[in-house]
């Protein structure tokens, strides 16, 4: 029997499914298509908006390095000009780009709070500027993207500055502290604050603050050993740190006007990393004069300039003047025993750079200046110890990162009668504290003391508007228009 079979109906459905089976084929290859391009245009938008970022960081850094070195002087020089209320800087081209940098909130002197704001503009490539429609930032090149000015991508960062001071906090130390004694207490005040110090700008117990802080880099057990001190502050030690306590105190003013014991919650952290680099004699090359002579009566007086002498031991009732800015290098350290003293006129500043073991004791040093840093003990790296004792009452700072510090005894004051034994601020390798010797923080060594430079405390995206108009070098141009 024959089977007679329709050619054309088989030939016409074999073309409906090669025609269907093309469809789909073309339908994955177009859906593939669009997804590697959105995928190459999403690359190249991030490219493009991250290149800004490192044009606002280079406005950044230019502008902070500025601040380093003419901070506390003047910043219109090195081609930064006053436009208004801020500095800035002629527009620097990078690239396809460029940045504008500003500085405001500033003003001579040690204690202003800067705020810069660094503007990225860049040139966005054909891919990305092609894309209409596809990439929101780059679609109004005409001008009605807030992203967009001129043509180029623009964005922009407001960053808050501080000074970042060497004595940030009162008693530091890189290694282990441990607080001895039944008579122990750190506390502070603010030698600038009429409200939180003397009527001679120095310490006054009655209007002591609560920032009397503790801390160290060691990250070992016990890094701080409290005992029965009182703290009206913080302790911090380095990562994973511990502190121990026995019948001592930790916390504000309040938890010790109720006569809490232990370490009152948020009142310790183990959060402390910094670096202390070796200290060194500015005038080590040359430059130093000779000592004065001391006089039939023990006396030695400086009137001011740089000195270089091997060793100091004063003892019984010498004494040393200083009426003038004295910086004194002692390579095989110093000692004062008896009733010796170093008596810093109210004119005077004295600096002292010790590269051994010293001591500090008979009646101390002296400071009627009231001003703590005026009066600065700089350990040079074959400084390993630094010991107080006796009555040695002190008002100044301590820099000695490679010394152990140790303390005992109570101190005097320079003449008001007050124990108020050491003011100041002091960074050593270890401190041991002992008797009853107390340690008062001076906040105003934030701004007066030395500094590491300004740092960001604050990071924030500027507005759209902020970007587009910032104020150039010399003129009243804006962004806007230099685009053009």
């Amino acid at each position: 029997m024959k089977s007679l079979v329709n050619n054309k109906k088989v030939a016409g459905n074999a073309l409906l499914v090669c025609l269907l089976a093309t469809a789909i084929v073309g339908i994955i290859l177009g859906a593939y298509l669009t997804l590697i391009k959105a995928q190459t245009q999403s690359v190249a938008r991030s490219q493009v908006w991250n290149t800004t970022v490192s044009l606002i960081e280079a406005g950044m850094e230019e502008a902070l390095a500025h601040l380093n070195a003419h901070g506390e002087t003047n910043l219109a020089c090195d081609g930064w000009q006053l436009s208004g209320t801020k500095y800035v800087q002629q527009p620097r081209a990078v690239g396809d780009g460029f940045y504008v940098v500003s500085i405001e909130n500033w003003f001579a002197g040690t204690n202003s709070t800067p705020i810069i704001e660094s503007r990225a503009f860049t040139t966005p490539p054909v891919l990305v500027a092609s894309a209409e429609g596809l990439i929101p930032f780059v679609a109004d090149a005409g001008g009605n993207n807030p992203f967009v000015t001129g043509g180029k991508i623009a964005r922009g960062v407001r960053a808050q500055t501080t000074r970042n001071s060497l004595f940030s906090k009162g008693l530091v130390a890189k290694g282990q502290i441990d607080l001895k004694g039944n008579n122990i207490q750190t506390d502070s005040f603010d030698s600038l604050d009429p409200a939180h110090r003397g009527i001679d700008g120095g310490y006054d117990p009655s209007k002591h603050k609560d920032n009397g802080d503790v801390a160290t880099d060691s990250v070992l057990t016990n890094s701080i050993s409290i005992g029965n001190a009182d703290i009206y502050g913080k302790v911090s030690t380095g990562p994973k740190g511990t502190v121990s306590i026995g019948n001592g105190s930790v916390g504000n003013q309040a938890w010790h006007d109720a006569g809490n014991r232990g370490v009152q919650t948020g009142y310790a952290a183990d959060d402390m990393n910094v670096a202390f680099p070796p200290a060194s004699v500015p005038f080590a090359g040359g430059g130093y004069a000779t000592a004065p002579e001391i006089s039939t009566n023990g006396v030695s007086v400086y009137n001011g300039g740089n000195y270089r002498i091997s060793s100091i031991s004063l003892a019984s009732k010498q004494k040393l003047v200083i009426n003038g800015d004295v910086s004194i290098w002692v390579p095989n350290g110093f000692s004062m025993t008896g009733q010796a003293e170093i008596d810093i006129a109210p004119t005077g500043k004295l600096t002292i750079y010790t590269g051994a073991a010293s001591s500090v004791g008979g009646n101390g040093v002296l400071n009627a200046t009231t001003d703590a840093s005026r009066c600065q003990i700089i350990g040079l790296p074959g400084c390993t110890s630094l010991a107080f004792g006796g009555n040695a009452g002190y008002i100044g700072t301590i820099y000695a990162p490679n010394a152990d510090f140790s303390v005992s005894g109570g101190g005097t004051s320079s003449g008001s009668g007050t124990s108020y034994d050491f003011v100041g601020a002091a960074i050593t390798k270890t401190v041991t504290m002992n008797g009853h010797f107390n340690f008062h923080y001076d906040e105003a060594l934030r701004f007066r003391g030395p500094s590491r430079g300004f740092i960001v405390t604050s990071w924030n995206e500027m507005d759209p508007s902020d970007v587009r108009n910032v104020p150039v070098a010399g003129t009243t141009t804006t962004t806007t228009q230099i685009l053009r």
